[in-house]
């Protein structure tokens, strides 16, 4: 293979042919280095750990659903019977007490005015309660469309 020299008059063409020749450098410079470094991520240092004994788990906090129907009528934990405000608050605060705070889920009918529940989410803020979720069923958001 013929680079061409000083006294040639004739243009030279594109050169065709790839070098390889950095490439395998590079691999066989790559080879060594891992050859050398394999052997040191398999050698252990012996420790001694100490031990200790493992707490039990954190029980899972109880769950307790608010429901308010279309009308506004609130009912705690899927009773029959509805609470009125004096006694949602009284219930949610003797639940505050609890260790661990239970959550609350509400449970809302989709035409229920958004005042009834952000009394509801106020009553719980108050009695001291922070965990509160919405819950919602995905087979209705479906079938209206």
């Amino acid at each position: 293979m013929a680079f061409g020299g000083f006294n040639d008059n004739r243009q030279p063409g594109p050169m065709s042919e790839i070098n390889v020749t950095p490439m395998v450098d590079v691999m066989l410079v790559l080879l060594v280095i891992f050859i050398i470094t394999a052997p040191l991520f398999t050698h252990s240092i012996r420790l001694d750990l100490p031990a200790a004994a493992a707490t039990a788990s954190a029980e899972k906090p109880d769950t307790i659903t608010l429901s308010v129907d279309a009308k506004g009528a609130i009912f705690w934990d899927n009773g029959a019977t509805a609470l009125d405000m004096n006694e949602l608050n009284r219930r949610l605060a003797l639940a505050a007490q609890k260790k661990p705070q239970p959550e609350i889920q509400l449970r809302a009918d989709k035409s229920t005015r958004f005042e009834v529940i952000a009394q509801v989410m106020a009553a719980a803020q108050a009695g001291g309660l922070s965990k509160l979720g919405f819950v919602t069923d995905p087979k209705d958001a479906t079938a209206g469309k």
